[in-house]
């Protein structure tokens, strides 16, 4: 998809979705599944932003939603995902898409599972 991050702090990150032709679906009209495919991303991103020790962990999208709010044609989208709650092993995020204009494309709700990494899993990275 050609996302390029653009910002990242903890609980925050921004990512951007290039315009191209191989991400639209109708003449130049952006795909909803490229669109969800951002959200996801940048939702993950976000909740791995909290992890001080990213090696011993694991994580996985256990939830997750998008309501599309307006088509997005021939533009470049960003995404902007925050961690609005961190509880011991799941992670809330939302989602706001927006067009280059500032306009509401897509919102999404990622639900995150972090968890540490078994004794197995942490020695099978290291080899």
């Amino acid at each position: 998809l050609g996302l390029q991050a653009e910002e990242a702090r903890a609980d925050y990150v921004r990512i951007r979705l290039p315009f191209s032709k191989r991400v639209t679906t109708l003449g130049d009209t952006v795909h909803g599944g490229a669109i969800g495919a951002l959200v996801d991303t940048a939702a993950t991103a976000a909740a791995w932003s909290g992890v001080d020790d990213p090696e011993a962990h694991r994580g996985t999208t256990i939830g997750y939603s998008v309501s599309f709010l307006a088509a997005a044609r021939g533009v470049d989208l960003v995404a902007e995902a925050r961690v609005s709650r961190r509880g011991r092993s799941i992670c809330f995020v939302d989602v706001a898409v927006r067009d280059p204009a500032g306009d509401a494309i897509a919102s999404g709700l990622v639900s995150y599972k972090l968890s540490r990494a078994s004794s197995d899993e942490q020695t099978a990275r290291e080899r």
